[in-house]
Order: C-alpha cells, then structure tokens, then sequence
C-alpha cells in the first residue's frame, strides 16, 4: 500500500512543506499562547529538586519541540515507509540523543558553550531543507522515469551549488571555511551539470550518468551481452507452465521479482546483471522476471504464493522444481556477491 503513487505523492509533498520551513518560508509551532503559557508554568517551577528540575525538562523540550518538528516527521515518515523496527528505534534514539546531548553540555557548562546567534543558524537550516528535498525525491524516484529523476536530482545539486556562491568570487582575505564551502559547492555544480547531460541522454544512475554517451564506443554485439535473457510471467499458471517446460530440459530456474519503483530492483538490473561473472553463473539457468509494478489482484496473487509481500526478492528453483528457501535473495547483491550466491543454490 505504501507503493501507491497517490500514497508517495502524498509524502513527498509533506517532505517539500517540512523543507520550505526550513528555507525559512513558513514556521511550524505550536501556537503563541500556548508557547507563553508553557513558559510561565516553567518559570515558576522551584529549582534545586529532582521534581522540579523534572517538570522544567518537560515543559522545556514542549517548547523547543517546534525546533525539531520538521526532522522528527520525517523520521516517523521513513520508519512508517521502511517498516524496519530497529532501524526505527535507532533513527529515534539518534534524533533524542541529538536534541538532548547539546542541552545537557549547554546547561553543565552554564551557558559558556554556548554559541552566539548569527547567520550561521540560516545555513543550518538550509541544509536541513535541501536534506529533506533530498528524501522527497528518493520516495519520488520510485513512481516517475528514471531520467526525470536524475534531473531533478541535478536540479538540487546546481540550486544547493548555486547557493553555496559557487558562482560568486572570493573576497579577499576570507577564511579557509568559505574556500572549502565554495569548493564544495564547484564539485556540487559540475557533478549537477554533468547530471544533466546524463538525463538527456535516458540514464538515471546517479553515481555513472554518462555510461549511456560511454557505451557508444561498445559494439551492439557487446550491447546484447549486457542484458540477461529473461521469460516474463504475470500469474501463478505462467510460473508453473514455464517451471514445467524448465525441468523437462534439465534446467534450474531464477525468478525475478521486480517494480519501476523498486529501488534495489534497479541496482540490480544495472549493476549486478550485466557483470561477465554472474552471466557465466546463470548461463544455463533459465530465468524468469514477474514485474508487479502495477501491483493488480494477479500480481498480489502471484506475491502471496511465494509468502512474499513485496519486491525485491530473487528465488531459486531446483531441477525437480522445488524452491531452494534458504538461498533467497531480498535486496542488493553486487555482483561478485551474488555470483557466488547463485553457484551455491544451485549445486
């Protein structure tokens, strides 16, 4: 259900109004009155006990919550889009160790750690905002073309250069900080530039945006090489009439499971498939691809067969068509990995 494009939309929008409040164009807390009364409570609060250092603390992260709204949402949106427990504690316990750490060396220190107010608070802010842009196109990734989104990624990277003053001169005698911040930003801009180009050529790797200009230069032999030989299926009868025809010829059988949105499906595809190594692995496998991107009632059906909820997963089937379970595949495997993973399922 998280798959839904109308669902991802819906967070990615929230993602983009919880980064405008960090660019400054909005703030999100709770409202005035409530802050001063809060603020009162706490005032007359006595200080020198355990209960009433308590009570303060309360009423204190109650009105600094406001600070930490914008990181907090998007931490419960990850933790709800991943459904990973430990990963959800983790980003939890990191965020309260980072709001309260800082108080606490603030508060023994009784105020000489703590720095000055300046424009240096407008940058953190504004880091804070590109990071959350930057969530909300990796959930926007997952419903739209993959040159769109490595344009919109380049987009970022020349906007957060640009702001960087990549493009303004130094003044004279400034300090090494601004020097590596717009070196920084350069690197930005030329790495965005040369995403763009990536973009309009079809490629949508962000890490090799030109391997589409690069592979000019290899034959259309070579080309063909690259891709594995797959059998498409949709439904469950698909599988086992292509299981059947398999161990009538003595074959294994590799079952792809894949989406346009599936992130790892993508990494998979482009670089652990085309790898020398895992092709010679897979040379007498027969292969099979469910693509489940529309994620209809046959492609749910086709799922709950195998007990599997989503992609990524890759199976195995031996020669008497029985599943090889413990040699499983969820997620990336590079291809060194997996080739050595394929050989052992199927010995």
């Amino acid at each position: 259900a998280f798959q839904d494009p109308w669902i991802v939309s819906t967070f990615v929008i929230i993602f983009v109004a919880l980064s405008f409040s960090m660019f400054g164009f909005y703030e999100l807390q709770m409202p005035s009155a409530i802050q001063s009364k809060l603020t009162e409570v706490s005032n007359s609060q006595k200080g020198g006990t355990l209960a009433g250092a308590a009570i303060m603390g309360f009423l204190s992260a109650l009105i600094v919550g406001p600070c930490v709204t914008a990181p907090l949402i998007g931490a419960l949106i990850v933790i709800g889009q991943t459904g990973d427990a430990v990963l959800g504690g983790t980003a939890l316990f990191a965020l309260s160790m980072g709001m309260g750490a800082p108080l606490l060396a603030i508060g023994a220190s009784a105020g000489k750690l703590l720095p000055k107010a300046g424009p240096w608070m407008d940058t953190i802010k504004a880091v804070f905002g590109v990071g959350l842009l930057a969530v909300a196109l990796w959930l926007l990734e997952r419903i739209i073309p993959g040159p769109v989104g490595l344009f919109l990624w380049a987009t970022l990277f020349i906007i957060s250069a640009i702001y960087m003053r990549a493009l303004d001169p130094l003044a004279e005698g400034v300090s090494g900080w601004h020097r590596l911040w717009k070196g920084m930003g350069i690197v930005l801009l030329i790495w965005g530039v040369i995403m763009v180009i990536g973009a309009s050529t079809g490629s949508r790797d962000m890490l090799n945006p030109l391997k589409n200009i690069t592979a000019g230069s290899v034959t259309a032999g070579t080309q063909a090489k690259a891709k594995l030989d797959f059998n498409y299926i949709k439904s469950v009868d698909d599988f086992k009439a292509q299981l059947a025809q398999a161990n009538a010829r003595g074959q294994y059988v590799m079952l792809d499971f894949y989406a346009d949105w599936c992130v790892y499906c993508i990494q998979m595809e482009e670089r652990t498939f085309p790898d020398p190594g895992v092709q010679k692995a897979l040379a007498n496998v027969h292969l099979l691809k469910a693509d489940v991107t529309a994620n209809d009632e046959i492609d749910i059906a086709l799922l709950k067969h195998f007990g599997l909820f989503a992609p990524p997963a890759i199976l195995f089937f031996d020669l008497n068509g029985e599943e090889r379970k413990n040699y499983r595949v969820v997620g990336f495997k590079n291809a060194a990995d997996f080739a050595a993973h394929v050989n052992k399922a199927l010995k």
